[in-house]
């Protein structure tokens, strides 16, 4: 873990998620606290072009207000400019956050101070073909789910990894994710937890039928090609976005992007098994239950 020297950020953007009211308030109390320090401080909503503009140009930190939503957002502005994001908690979930909203003060402190180091989170580029047609491309840094629509039927899934034949999957869906994805949708899929730091893909059913039902894990380096075969309605999504449609034969392709998000990190590379044992407890009902019948 190597902590970094103080004084590295001259300008800072706190960005906050449009529809978490109290995330306004927190950020011109941060806002003041920079500037006491004097350090250029801007805020407003993660949306704003105009504060995105600010983070492309001269951010040299993006403090993130909100939950694991707003992480990811701001994870999809700041990597493609090398822009770290420190994570503060107002939202309901925070599988990638460090600090609660009560906390912010000495974590600022400890940041300024150079008492931090730097997370690389992998992250996915996906692209979308139809044919030897290019229809879209993403950077992604949960995960890339190819599905079933509105219409409760299974879809057929031609999934290869590295050119070669894995299975063709009848599912509701697919899932490739990251590592930080692991604990998002594939997790309540019934994937397994992977650490932060790797850098594999993950593959997941969803609600497989008379196919493979297990997680796979890929090699580093792998890519994995995904081609839809149905009648009815399939889909595309990136990160929770809104899904994209997509036609019988169109194959999405996924890879390791060459853009990673870097996450702020104060703690030791512990914290993520001390901060997922209780966010596993209080939201997902199952556990729970079972905590408790056991304890």
């Amino acid at each position: 873990m190597k902590m970094s020297s103080p004084s590295a950020f001259e300008h800072i953007v706190i960005a906050t998620h449009p529809n978490i009211p109290q995330a306004c308030e927190k950020a011109a109390q941060i806002a003041t606290f920079l500037e006491d320090r004097g350090i250029v401080a801007m805020h407003g909503s993660l949306y704003d072009e105009s504060l995105r503009t600010i983070v492309k140009e001269k951010g040299d930190l993006l403090i993130a207000l909100g939950g694991d939503g707003t992480m990811l957002r701001a994870g999809h502005l700041c990597a493609p400019h090398h822009v770290p994001i420190l994570g503060i908690n107002i939202g309901k979930l925070g599988f990638l956050i460090e600090f609660k909203h009560n906390e912010w003060e000495d974590a600022l402190t400890k940041v300024l101070a150079g008492a931090y180091w730097l997370e690389n989170r992998m992250m996915l580029q996906a692209e979308q073909w139809r044919d030897e047609q290019k229809l879209g491309s993403w950077v992604v840094l949960n995960e890339v789910v190819v599905s079933r629509g509105r219409i409760l039927r299974p879809v057929h899934l031609h999934t290869s990894v590295e050119g070669h034949f894995l299975t063709t999957y009848v599912a509701d869906g697919l899932i490739a994710a990251t590592p930080t994805g692991a604990t998002a949708y594939a997790l309540a899929a019934g994937g397994p937890i992977l650490p932060p730091e790797l850098r594999n893909i993950l593959l997941v059913p969803v609600a497989p039928h008379l196919s493979i039902d297990r997680a796979i894990v890929l090699p580093q380096g792998s890519s994995v090609s995904i081609t839809v075969h149905t009648e009815h309605q399939a889909i595309i999504s990136m990160d929770g976005q809104e899904p994209i449609a997509m036609e019988d034969g169109d194959s999405v392709n996924v890879r390791a992007s060459d853009h990673v998000t870097q996450f702020v990190r104060t703690q030791d590379p512990g914290y993520f098994y001390r901060n997922i044992s209780p966010q596993m407890y209080n939201n997902y009902p199952a556990i729970k239950t079972n905590y408790d019948r056991n304890s």
